[in-house]
């Protein structure tokens, strides 16, 4: 199949290219730094950024929301959203 976007250079702006689940760990971050978070069922979120800072709670996210959130860690204590992806 064609891929006429094949040369074009990627970036955080540029559409995903792959999705991983994500399993919400207190302890590990994500294997790698996404461009966004794509939250199949929605509730809360408790998330901490790229490049550390506080964890921050995201509230009655909806289904099927994509966050355009650079997350290091989707921590489990206090995140009940779920079937969330890690797109990069």
């Amino acid at each position: 199949m064609a891929d006429q976007f094949s040369e074009t250079a990627d970036s955080v702006a540029a559409p995903a290219r792959r999705a991983v689940a994500v399993a919400p760990s207190d302890s590990e971050p994500l294997a790698e730094i996404p461009k966004a978070l794509f939250v199949g069922t929605g509730g809360d979120l408790v998330l901490r950024g790229a490049g550390g800072g506080d964890d921050s709670v995201w509230k009655n996210v909806e289904d099927g929301s994509i966050l355009p959130f650079r997350a290091e860690y989707v921590r489990a204590s206090g995140t009940t959203a779920a079937d969330i992806l890690a797109l990069y």
